[in-house]
């Protein structure tokens, strides 16, 4: 069992003990703190939340919306949605923040409490803690039965996300409906197998194979958008002579797609690409975080922009992209940021633009894969046991590596020749992920064992 409380809400295994897991004691708590210091602060009662397709998503939900009532807080409950559906309804609303009842590409056993502040962005480091501070010491106040919150639904706002989309200058609806495109989605029984199908046929798109299509939680495999996840959309989109395959995580803010001939893309080109066809038509500059592929950097150049990196974590890059008012920007875990459109990740507009992309390319996905730059990246993690000091394993890591330029801004970035390794724990598992990126698979793949290695024998010396 885990309970994680980060500046990236509270996230945790449903079941077992409080402050050992994601309890109703738990939920209850941390919810009525997030609630009671958004009035506060923003003297808004109205707060708007939504959720994903998970099993223990309705049970979570009753127990946010009874607190926010509680507090005198006037619920907006968007029902089954996606966390930028979410985002972008707190301002429609003119709301005082809201609620993403969502763990993204966690299994099916997890779920979570994402805190969004009054302008639909992920809240701040410092107003994160702020929040723990209160949840932890029980600082909050129930209204009186005179003075309880009141709980509307709304379920328009699928289409006013749609509709947005649409209205957008670069999606060009009429390019890709010409294409007459067959795309097989995974909607890995979640909200995507609802909310993508919707989008494609709002752009013209009229055959579309939907795999996992039961809304149920129960995930037909790790929702984690991975290679090593999609062999049954890859094998699809095989089988049907399909033109492409997309894939989003569980809350649909992470993207990647499946090449026609049932290769993958690669989740780090989907930024990429979007990028490439963004900039085209606008320039500007663009931002990704420190453990995304060097490709972007290259496509930004050629544009005539520049290229920034942040720190990882969404609310990390979109503070970048606002210091250097990026045009375009996200992560490389296949996460789009338009700030035309709102400052969060959104798998809908990046499906958007990259169809148009590929309707303008004029060939296939295999063609349009080979127009950027080859960089291998190799993703690992290393669980780590309770009350691990990563710091001392970092520490190590360097003495190591003494030699080589590091970045200690987020993690550690160690840079070699022509690659890089970038380790940092994680805001929402309690693991050391440990990327590597080089001009070669092999050699991606060799830093990141030897790092790795390297790792084991730390974590043996201080246990």
């Amino acid at each position: 069992m885990a309970l994680i409380k980060s500046i990236s809400g509270i996230r945790g295994t449903i079941g077992g003990k409080p402050d050992e897991a994601l309890t109703p004691v738990d939920i209850v708590k941390y919810t009525a703190a997030f609630g009671s210091w958004l009035i506060e602060k923003t003297n808004n009662p109205k707060i708007v939340i939504g959720r994903d397709g998970r099993i223990s998503g309705e049970m979570v939900r009753n127990l946010v919306v009874s607190t926010l009532q509680s507090l005198g807080a006037d619920v907006v409950d968007l029902g089954l949605s996606t966390t930028p559906t979410v985002e972008m309804a707190v301002t429609m609303e003119k709301a005082g923040g809201g609620i993403i009842i969502t763990a993204s590409h966690n299994p099916k056993e997890w779920n979570a409490l994402k805190l969004l502040n009054q302008h639909g962005e992920f809240i701040s480091g410092q107003d994160g803690e702020e929040v723990l501070k209160r949840g932890n010491a029980a600082d909050f106040r129930f209204a009186e039965v005179t003075k309880l919150g009141k709980l509307s639904t709304d379920e328009s706002y699928q289409q006013k996300h749609i509709d947005t989309i649409l209205n957008h200058p670069l999606v060009d609806r009429e390019a890709i409906a010409a294409k007459n495109f067959k795309i097989v989605v995974d909607g890995i029984n979640s909200t995507g197998a609802t909310y993508v199908p919707a989008l494609l046929k709002a752009l013209g798109v009229e055959q579309v194979i939907v795999i996992n299509e039961e809304v149920n939680g129960k995930f037909n495999h790790n929702p984690e958008p991975l290679p090593e996840n999609l062999m049954e959309i890859s094998n699809t989109v095989s089988k049907q002579n399909a033109d492409l395959g997309i894939v989003v995580d569980p809350d649909v803010d992470r993207l990647c797609f499946i090449n026609d001939d049932g290769s993958m893309f690669g989740e780090e080109y989907t930024l990429v690409a979007i990028a490439d066809y963004f900039l085209t038509h606008k320039k500007g500059n663009t931002v990704s975080n420190l453990s995304s592929t060097r490709a972007l950097k290259d496509i930004t150049l050629k544009h005539g922009g520049e290229y920034f990196a942040s720190a990882v974590g969404e609310v990390n890059v979109v503070n970048k992209m606002k210091e250097v008012n990026a045009v375009i920007g996200g992560e490389g875990n296949g996460g789009i940021i338009v700030p035309e459109l709102h400052y969060g990740r959104d798998a809908l507009i990046g499906i958007a633009l990259f169809l148009t992309h590929l309707s303008h390319f004029g060939k296939s996905m295999v063609d349009l894969r080979r127009k950027y730059p080859d960089y291998y990246m190799s993703k690992n993690k290393i669980e780590l046991e309770k009350g691990v000091d990563v710091k001392k394993i970092f520490e190590g890591i360097q003495k190591i590596y003494i030699k080589q330029p590091v970045n200690t801004e987020d993690g550690l970035k160690i840079d070699f020749d022509n690659e890089w390794v970038h380790l940092r724990t994680s805001n929402t598992e309690p693991i050391i992920r440990i990327y590597a990126e080089s001009t070669s698979e092999t050699t991606a793949n060799n830093i990141a064992k030897k790092i790795m290695m390297d790792i084991r024998e730390l974590l043996k010396e201080i246990s």
